[in-house]
């Protein structure tokens, strides 16, 4: 350590030598026009090593401004850029979201229309499917001309039916919880029966004679009786098929139509 200081020490005072001696050279150069010519090939050699370190340092500094206030701009730049693509990004959600609503809401139109009834679209804005309850929440009520018993459905089947109604929203029971109960026939054969709720994602069909031809993949319907579903609306699928060998009637399965775990948008009749 004591060594490299001497060192350091020692090319100070050569860097300050020759700096005095320029100067001395400068002043005698000056004085005597005469003796510059003499001179100025020793001034020259003693400063030019000075100057270049000078110059190199200055550029050196220079340079390492230069590349740190460009990095500062690139990385403002950077975030600036970054923050319109995350805008972008957002606008073409909600662009592919307002598209996706449209298409549904179309389709449910048509249905609707297609149908000559009279009918509400209603957006789901609330749900209660545990164990004991499968309901949804509407934002249509009293106010808009809902009621109770009135049917709910899609394009590709039956929901439920309204169970309570306010001022703007009402209840509805869907068609698998197990207070549900609709008069339905095999589509095919119209053997005639009930379809009910089970409480989770399945439905029953009662009552069907056991001597009633009903197979796996037969359509079930609504039957038209009881005043709430008009006839003719799609139920669901047969999945199973059971009979007894002692009993009146047989044990058959039902897998609803619409998918009512992904319920958005519902067309209620109010015929």
């Amino acid at each position: 350590m004591a060594n490299r200081g001497s060192k350091n020490k020692s090319r100070l005072v050569a860097l300050f030598a020759i700096v005095l001696v320029s100067f001395s050279l400068i002043t005698i150069n000056l004085k005597s026009k005469k003796g510059s010519d003499i001179l100025e090939p020793l001034f020259v050699w003693l400063v030019a090593p000075v100057q270049n370190l000078i110059v190199q340092t200055t550029n050196s500094i220079t340079g390492t401004v230069q590349a740190y206030l460009f990095l500062v701009d690139t990385a403002e730049e950077n975030k600036k850029l970054k923050g319109e693509v995350q805008n972008l990004k957002n606008q073409n959600n909600d662009l592919q979201e307002k598209l996706r609503l449209r298409a549904r809401v179309d389709r449910l139109l048509d249905y609707g229309q297609r149908r000559e009834e009279s009918y509400l679209l209603a957006s789901v804005i609330g749900r209660d499917a545990t164990q004991w309850s499968k309901t949804i929440f509407i934002d249509k009520g009293l106010n808009q001309g809902v009621r109770e018993n009135l049917a709910v459905v899609l394009k590709e089947g039956v929901v439920g039916h309204v169970i309570q109604a306010s001022g703007n929203t009402s209840k509805v029971l869907l068609i698998t919880d197990s207070r549900s109960a609709v008069d339905a026939l095999i589509r095919d054969t119209r053997s005639p029966g009930v379809v009910v709720g089970t409480g989770d994602n399945r439905c029953k069909m009662k009552y069907v004679p056991i001597n009633a031809e009903v197979k796996e993949g037969d359509k079930v319907l609504s039957s038209g009786m009881g005043g709430v579903f008009p006839k003719g609306l799609l139920l669901g699928t047969v999945t199973r098929v059971k009979k007894k060998q002692q009993g009146l009637f047989q044990e058959i399965d039902v897998a609803p139509e619409v998918d009512l775990s992904r319920l958005e948008e519902v067309l209620i009749l109010t015929s």
